[in-house]
This record gives C-alpha cells, sequence and structure tokens, in this order.
C-alpha cells in the first residue's frame, strides 16, 4: 500500500515493545481489536475497564481535566521535537495529538465494523489511553449489528435491518464519541468547528483505510469508506477523499480534508494530498 503521500506529518504511533497483560474477557468485537494488535503491534487493545495511573489517560480525565488532555499532548509535542529537530508550535502539536488519538479509536469502530458487521456503541468515558506505549482499554457494552449476526440475541444487541443501517449506526456512533473529544481539543489545537471534523474525519478514514492494506483489503476498504462518508453524513465530512491520483507505485491516494501542518515545522514538505495543493 502506498502511503507516502497522504499520509500526515503525524504518523500513527511508533511500535513499542509489547507488554504483558492480563487476558481480556471476550466481547464481540474482541476479535477485531485482536486483530489490529496483530497487524499493527504499535496499537493494542485490551476489552477492559478503564485505567488510570503509569501513563493511562481515562476518557472522563481527557474530556474534564486540561492537564490531563495536556499530557496526552506533551507526549506528542516531544516526539515532534525528536522527528523534526524542532519545536512545534503548541496549536500544531495538539492538532498531531488530536490526529493519533483520533486515528487510533476510531478504529474502535471503523475496525469491527469492516471484518465482522459490527458497530459497538462507545462513549469517551468508556476508552483509556496510554500514548508511551501504544495500548487503549475499552468497554464496549452495546453494539449494533444485522439481523444474522450470530451475536444478535446476545445482551447489549441491537439489530439493525440492512447495511444502510448500519452505516448509519456508524456514522452516529462515531460522532457521538467525537463530539466532546473534539470540544475537549478545540482551545488547544485553535481550530473552528468545521476544521475538526474534516480532522477527525481524515483520521477516521485514514486509519482504516491503513489497517484494510495490512489485510490486503485496500479496495474493499476504500469502497465502503467511500460510502460510509456520503454526502449527509454532516458534521463528518462528506466524501473519503480517494479522488487523488499519485505517479508513485500504482496506488489510489486521496485528497484529505484538512491540513496536518507538518509544513509549519518542515517547510520544504507539502503532503500531495494536502487542501493546500489540490484546492489550490
Amino acid at each position: 500500500m502506498t502511503v507516502s503521500s497522504t499520509r500526515p506529518g503525524p504518523a500513527p504511533p511508533a511500535a513499542v515493545p509489547a507488554a504483558t497483560a492480563p487476558a481480556a474477557a471476550p466481547t464481540p468485537c474482541t476479535a477485531s481489536y485482536r486483530r489490529i494488535g496483530e497487524l499493527f503491534p504499535a496499537l493494542r487493545v485490551r476489552c477492559a475497564p478503564p485505567r488510570s495511573g503509569d501513563g493511562w489517560i481515562p476518557g472522563a480525565a481527557l474530556l474534564t481535566d486540561p492537564d490531563a488532555l495536556r499530557e496526552l499532548i506533551a507526549h506528542d509535542a516531544r516526539q515532534g521535537l525528536a522527528q523534526y529537530g524542532r519545536p512545534l508550535r503548541p496549536d500544531v502539536a495538539a492538532g498531531f495529538g488530536l490526529h493519533r488519538y483520533c486515528w487510533s479509536t476510531a478504529l474502535l469502530f471503523t475496525l469491527p465494523w469492516f471484518l465482522e458487521r459490527r458497530v459497538p456503541l462507545l462513549s469517551p468515558e468508556a476508552v483509556s489511553v496510554r500514548r508511551r506505549t501504544g495500548e487503549l482499554t475499552v468497554l464496549p457494552d452495546a453494539f449494533a449489528c444485522l439481523p444474522d449476526d450470530p451475536a444478535a440475541g446476545l445482551p447489549g444487541a441491537r439489530a439493525v435491518p440492512d447495511e444502510a443501517g448500519l452505516e448509519a449506526r456508524l456514522r452516529a456512533a462515531l460522532t457521538g464519541y467525537l463530539t466532546p473529544v473534539l470540544a475537549a481539543f478545540r482551545p488547544e489545537v485553535r481550530r473552528g468547528t468545521r476544521t475538526l471534523w474534516a480532522m477527525a474525519t481524515d483520521a477516521a478514514v485514514e486509519g482504516l483505510w491503513y489497517v484494510a492494506g495490512l489485510l490486503g483489503e485496500e479496495d474493499r476498504a476504500r469502497a465502503e469508506l467511500s460510502a460510509l462518508f456520503a454526502p449527509d453524513c454532516a458534521p463528518l465530512t462528506p466524501g473519503a477523499g480517494f479522488t487523488l491520483d499519485t505517479p508513485d507505485a500504482s496506488g489510489t491516494g486521496r485528497a484529505r480534508a484538512s491540513c496536518c501542518l507538518v509544513y509549519t515545522v518542515r517547510p520544504e514538505t507539502m503532503c500531495g494530498g494536502c487542501p493546500r495543493v489540490t484546492r489550490g
């Protein structure tokens, strides 16, 4: 999969040694969450209660405690300094942090939908993150699925009639999850609501597209993401952006809905899919 022309400056987390953790109780989405860690060891998900301490930031703290949010952003500021050799502007570090947080947590919704046709119904309070080790904990207590899903009779299952209904539930779940997250980040990122939703949409699209590429299903992901982000998906940004032809390899890139701001630390670099290029 070619990602060089479309992946933004704030790349996904770098791989770290796997940590030994107690086995998590099975849930309807456990198989998909396990698959994330198998395909992309930099991100590991456990179905367990939200954690605190030792670098863990519970979702509730992220929404209500500015210091917890700044702790998460500080990780990206340090990573940016190491990667680019110069300090990031505070709003740029916050933008990188928002991208990486949305990239990771959106996969909690999109990968079970892509692999199992199940959509977990999560609030930010049900998720905790430890950026230092690339770990998430999540407690899905309900999920949407199709009527013929073997899990449709389980507690917490909410069957929808068809694929279109499941797509609608996924959009609603993503929107419900991201709304308070974007509100928490907004004072630090210093961007308007429309731009924040564009940034979140880019992260959600790019996360699934990347992991699907590791599965060898990039083409299916491109088609299904294009249908998912339909014209009526507001406040998510309409269109998955798979329209940009790239000169390298043989893949298709995408026109991003937002600028990742990597040019602020690497002025000579402009991402191929940046709206500063595609709309300029």
